[in-house]
């Protein structure tokens, strides 16, 4: 602007400059991937064009269980207001069928001498009246008499339905207010997942804790990879999910000590899923992590359940996470603010299987021919449960060799 103030650039070719610049995106958005499950736990999967709705009207006391806060409260309200409602105007049709609402000024004709409900004139001594005998409050005003019988039927019968009223809604708030999703708030997972070699072997390894100092009985750690995958008949599966062993007591079908933050571990090898991936595929494998920790409240008894995810860009190769817990006054301290952090390791990048093959040739043993070489230059295959999957990945990744004992941290 200033040189066009000078006359020595054209004052409409700077103002379209300025148009360029301010209008060009200064960084380039990455391409959004979608969850299958939430950092906070909760599944990423929209149920959408349900024809058989209506089962979910078959079980009702669950379906207010799984509603939100707002909208049971309202239901809750509701419920109350509608019976108040409804027998109130039975109460008001009762009194004017027997005539106790007629007065001097309606008719010339007066109210009987014993009326059905004693002060009962209008539907708003109606209404009082319904809310009187559903809350057993009883002011003392208005009362029933032996007058009519069927007042007696319909006391009765607002009697068992306000008991059905409250039965259903305060063991509905009831199980809302004593749910554990609020106890696995305190169950935290590492931001990120790490890949960093331990006791000679390549593990994938992440972090839970409990914030809580009360225990959590039986807790067990479950993993699984979530991914595209495509058959040997070509056909191709949205979500394929496979299992992920883990090792130590979390593998064992035992369940872990979670007195302090602890780090499970995945080793990769030949029958793991992540077999055939390398530091250079990592950044471009589409695939998820989900890690599942259940176990008991100690203080309610109740199960409870934290779940997490890790996609691939979420998985840093050839780091390493920093102890937490150390010894201070002749008891453990665990420092929370070091919970996600990670150092760089040396880490070879490349996968278990490269790592084995060289391995085997660095002994001079025979050279194991393994077919899908040409296979991996356009998808990572991963073995599971006996089988090969082909987790997809951007193309463009070329294979990279080099020694094992790579120096460089990825």
């Amino acid at each position: 602007m200033l040189s066009a103030r000078k006359e020595l650039v054209a004052e409409e070719y700077v103002l379209r400059l300025q148009e360029e610049v301010v209008g060009r995106p200064r960084c380039r958005e990455r391409p959004r991937r979608a969850r299958f499950v939430d950092k906070h736990g909760a599944c990423n999967v929209a149920h959408t064009n349900i024809r058989e709705q209506g089962r979910f009207l078959q079980d009702v006391f669950t379906t207010l269980v799984d509603l939100k806060w707002r909208h049971t409260l309202l239901i809750f309200t509701m419920s109350f207001l509608c019976s108040w409602l409804l027998f109130a105007m039975i109460w008001w049709l009762l009194a004017f069928a027997h005539g106790d609402l007629d007065d001097e000024g309606g008719g010339g004709l007066s109210p009987p001498a014993v009326p059905c409900i004693t002060s009962l004139h209008s539907f708003t001594s109606a209404f009082l009246f319904s809310v009187e005998v559903q809350v057993t409050i009883g002011f003392g005003g208005r009362m029933i008499t032996e007058e009519c019988p069927f007042a007696i039927a319909v006391l009765l019968a607002q009697n068992i339905v306000g008991l059905v009223v409250n039965a259903i809604m305060m063991g509905c708030i009831f199980m809302k207010t004593s749910q554990a999703r609020r106890r696995a708030e305190t169950l935290i997972f590492s931001r990120s997942a790490v890949v960093a070699p331990r006791d000679g072997r390549l593990c994938l390894m992440f972090r839970v804790g409990d914030l809580r100092t009360s225990m959590i009985i039986g807790a067990s750690v479950r993993a699984q990879l979530v991914g595209r995958a495509r058959t040997a008949e070509g056909e191709v599966q949205p979500l394929r999910q496979l299992d992920v062993s883990l090792d130590g007591p979390a593998g064992s079908g035992g369940s872990i000590f979670l007195v302090s933050p602890i780090i499970v571990s995945h080793v990769i090898d030949g029958s793991s899923p992540l077999y055939r991936l390398t530091a250079a595929g990592l950044a471009r494998a589409r695939f998820e992590l989900v890690v599942v920790l259940e176990g008991v409240v100690e203080t309610t008894g109740i199960t409870t359940q934290a779940r997490t995810s890790y996609l691939s860009t979420e998985i840093l190769w050839g780091h390493r996470f920093v102890p937490v817990v150390c010894e201070e006054d002749g008891r453990y301290s665990v420092d929370y603010s070091k919970f996600g952090n990670t150092v760089k390791v040396p880490t070879p990048p490349l996968g278990a299987r490269q790592l084995e093959m060289e391995q085997a040739e660095a002994r001079d043993r025979p050279q194991v021919s393994l077919e899908g070489d040409e296979a991996d230059e356009e998808g990572v295959e991963m073995e599971g449960e006996g089988k090969v999957v082909n987790f997809e990945i951007s193309p463009g990744l070329r294979r990279r060799k080099s020694s094992v004992f790579h120096s460089d941290c990825l």
